[in-house]
């Protein structure tokens, strides 16, 4: 009976030792971890040190940048996460002058409706005039269009 005893006290004994004893993940093991996670992502970077990752990088919006902090937070063994990283600025919004205005195209037409084989048209956000003329109506065109001050526009004519 003591030895029945004895045994299931050392039974006892050896569970709750083995159950405190929790095995440690090394920093080796989550940096491998972490760094396969971060890859999704060229411009950041992590470095796990004493259980704790430190992210740093550039992300390209606040959600990725937390989605990437969730996924380091679930990696089994990782203290804590350290966010150093930034989120890029939005890029600046090109302004472009894609449509001609109007008014200005009605201006042109109305200057080369005496030239029915010249055309004028938009091509590419830009005034193009098209078409086949002579050298001398070529320069009565470029005369009739400077003289409307409309700026910059693609003289296209072919001149035979």
């Amino acid at each position: 009976m003591k030895k029945t005893i004895a045994m299931a006290a050392l039974a006892v004994a050896v569970s709750f030792g083995s159950v405190s004893c929790k095995k440690k993940v090394s920093d080796a093991d989550l940096q491998t971890q972490a760094t396969t996670v971060v890859t999704s992502n060229p411009n950041a970077s992590v470095e796990v040190k004493e259980g704790v990752a430190h992210l740093s990088g550039t992300f390209a919006d606040p959600q990725s940048k937390d989605a990437m902090i969730a996924k380091l937070k679930a990696i089994n063994g990782m203290k804590e996460v350290m966010d150093m990283a930034t989120v890029a600025a939005p890029p600046a919004p090109v302004e472009t002058t894609t449509a001609v205005d109007p008014a200005v195209q009605k201006k042109v037409q109305d200057a080369v409706k005496d030239f029915p084989s010249v055309k004028v048209e938009v091509v590419n956000g830009e005034l193009t005039l098209t078409g086949n003329v002579s050298g001398l109506q070529a320069r009565k065109i470029k005369e009739s269009i400077d003289a409307l001050k409309i700026g910059k526009y693609n003289n296209n004519l072919v001149v035979k």
